[in-house]
């Protein structure tokens, strides 16, 4: 089970409370993980990756065992402490500004 957490505005979009849980099958990477979220949540589709590009959105950032994945290739397998539950998959808000 790959435990996943979003941000609080993303949360309510959802309607989940809390971490969401994702059972994959298969490696488990970024992409895998957000291909799962959005088919489970779609009111999700679009809101953490481009529609078109599947880039990820200005201002989210993606970490997993305090280190930060955003700039790493989606289909990279993430560490197995994510790939086993003991570890969230996060999706952070970025703050910006002055």
């Amino acid at each position: 089970m790959i435990r996943v957490v979003i941000p609080f505005h993303l949360r309510t979009l959802a309607q989940v409370d809390g971490e969401v849980k994702l059972d994959l099958q298969g490696p488990v990477t970024q992409r895998s993980i957000l291909d799962a979220l959005e088919a489970r949540y779609p009111t999700l589709k679009g809101t953490i990756r481009d529609h078109g590009t599947l880039k990820r959105r200005p201002f989210l950032r993606f970490f997993a065992c305090e280190q930060d994945l955003s700039h790493e290739p989606p289909d990279d397998p993430l560490p197995d402490a994510v790939a086993s539950g003991a570890e969230p998959f996060m999706v952070v808000g970025a703050i910006a500004g002055g």
